[in-house]
């Protein structure tokens, strides 16, 4: 049986792409002209020269987008091309006659954004509010108090409403000279943001704006600042640290947003098959010490509190250390630490446990005295968490024992080290299958992975900002402590020692545990081979 016509009307219709009403002016354009122009702007480049024939305010007014100029006349996508009213208004604008064409209103916001830059309207109003033609940056300050406060505030909303929309992680504004720069970071990986050239001109009221929001002192700018603020995104509580630093072109910013409220379970985090049970096996133990060991950035934290969410009960005490307290756990007590007053993660310890806790959370052990009492604590009858900036697991007991921790006491008290990454997820719209190479094979061998899987390398698409990637999970390295490991301990043997006995008894390795997963097709070998390129 032949499939049925589907007209275009409809199916755009169907999709949201127009109205019932744009549809109704369509077809009676149809009638008049026998024809209808449609657009996909998704993968078009407009050249600057174009760009300039509107301005920013007009194409955010009027949600239409300027496609190409020819012949003296400008194609203007539109999402309804039958406002004649509009249409007119254009032409005056950008003294041209103007060709209007159909396109989806979303993608002719997501043009917007990409080729005018982010917030580029408001920077706009802001410069012609001012009226200026400013060749140095200190004159800006006043003008900024004067009438731009409102409009640098909206500015900065669309900043941090941007990095949610993208799932950055980090925002940095940094000053260069003629350039400020803002960057997002997205699956540990830097970007640019795209935002208008003469952002530059309002740099401090941008960083006045921000230490406002942080209650900190905008007048001091010598000094390094640290600082916190909360915001809504979308019904989502997000919780803003904030880091300022003194350079040669004015102060640097950086922003980390962090989702308060959302935990993930180890599933969620890839910890799972065989470390899983193990690590499910250790928090439920009723004492002992476990140690998550990575640099910044590797996810420590967020294992951490998985592994607290997975074992919080009305029948348990949980009390955290943190410097700072970056997500909120119902039923823990969380603290935070505050050096400048004399609470150190020490001095929290040491009243912790007059407050009768099942389960101890230290944010980091950094010194011989914070380290002791976890032990301590340990050895009492309580069930520690913690972490340590090393490499691997194996470094973990080296690290102790350079604080000047026993090795007879870590022997005794610690149960494991987990070593953690994170890799990024190629993106499952655009990942392409790579050949099987002999270096692949080889590092499959050495992994103990014996089947010889379809490989997938990143691409890019729009559905992941060209990057080729999505979201990240974890690798991991677990070094659970037995009773050989210990006795390595004890007789002070070297990470590689303790590291080569591990690996005997089964313990995968970080680049083993991320070669898994790329014969799991979640990510690529270049993406294994870029974070654990230290093995």
């Amino acid at each position: 049986m032949k499939k049925p016509y589907v007209f275009l009307g409809e199916l755009l219709l169907k999709k949201g792409v127009i109205s019932p009403e744009q549809l109704k002016q369509a077809l009676e354009e149809q009638k008049m002209t026998g024809q209808i122009d449609f657009i996909s702007l998704k993968a078009i480049t407009v050249s600057p020269q174009v760009l300039g024939r509107l301005p920013a305010k007009a194409v955010n007014h009027y949600k239409v987008f300027p496609v190409k100029y020819e012949n003296g006349t400008l194609t203007v996508a539109m999402r309804n091309p039958w406002e004649v009213s509009v249409i007119d208004d254009l032409s005056m604008v950008a003294q041209t006659p103007i060709q209007p064409i159909l396109a989806a209103e979303k993608d002719i916001i997501e043009a917007i954004r990409e080729h005018y830059g982010l917030g580029a309207e408001t920077i706009e109003r802001m410069m012609s509010d001012a009226q200026m033609v400013i060749p140095e940056l200190p004159a800006i300050e006043a003008i900024d108090q004067s009438s731009s406060e409102a409009s640098i505030s909206q500015f900065l909303n669309q900043i941090l409403f941007q990095a949610h929309r993208d799932g950055a992680t980090d925002i940095h504004i940094e000053p260069f000279g003629n350039e400020l720069r803002i960057r997002y970071r997205i699956d540990g990986v830097l970007y640019d943001a795209q935002v208008p050239e003469n952002i530059r001109y309002f740099q401090d009221a941008l960083i006045s704006r921000v230490k406002i929001l942080s209650n900190l002192n905008i007048a001091e700018k010598r000094l390094p600042q640290d600082g916190r603020f909360k915001v809504k995104v979308e019904g989502t509580d997000m919780d803003l640290r904030v880091s300022f630093l003194p350079t040669t072109f004015g102060e640097s910013c950086v922003i980390r947003l962090l989702n308060a409220f959302r935990l993930y379970n180890l599933e969620e985090l890839g910890i799972v098959g065989e470390e899983r049970r193990q690590l499910e096996v250790l928090i439920n133990k009723p004492h002992g010490i476990i140690f998550l060991t990575g640099p910044t950035g590797s996810g420590k934290t967020t294992t951490l509190y998985s592994c607290l969410a997975a074992i919080n009960s009305e029948d348990t005490k949980i009390i955290t250390v943190e410097d700072p307290v970056e997500y909120q756990l119902k039923g823990a007590v969380q603290i935070q630490a505050n050096s400048a007053i004399g609470l150190t993660f020490a001095a929290a310890l040491r009243s912790i446990l007059r407050n009768d806790p099942d389960v101890i959370m230290i944010g980091e052990v950094r010194d011989f005295e914070s380290a002791q009492i976890a032990i301590q604590m340990s050895l009492t009858g309580h069930l520690v968490f913690s972490t340590l900036h090393t490499n691997d697991a194996a470094s973990g007991v080296t690290r102790l024992i350079d604080i000047g921790i026993e090795p007879y006491l870590i022997a005794s008290s610690v149960e494991c080290f987990l070593a953690q990454r994170l890799v990024r997820l190629l993106c499952p719209a655009c990942k392409k299958q790579t050949p099987f190479t002999d270096t692949i094979k080889k590092e499959f061998e050495l992994s103990h992975i014996t089947r010889d899987p379809v490989i997938y390398e990143a691409v890019g698409c729009k559905e992941c900002r060209m990057t080729g990637y999505r979201g990240r999970q974890a690798i991991c390295e677990f070094l659970v402590l037995n009773e050989k490991t210990r006795m390595l301990v004890t007789a002070r043997a070297t990470s590689r020692d303790i590291k080569q006995l591990a690996i005997l008894d089964g313990m995968k390795t970080l680049r083993q545990h991320g070669w898994e997963k790329v014969a799991q097709g979640l990510t690529s070998p270049s993406e294994v081979l870029r974070v654990t390129e230290d093995e």
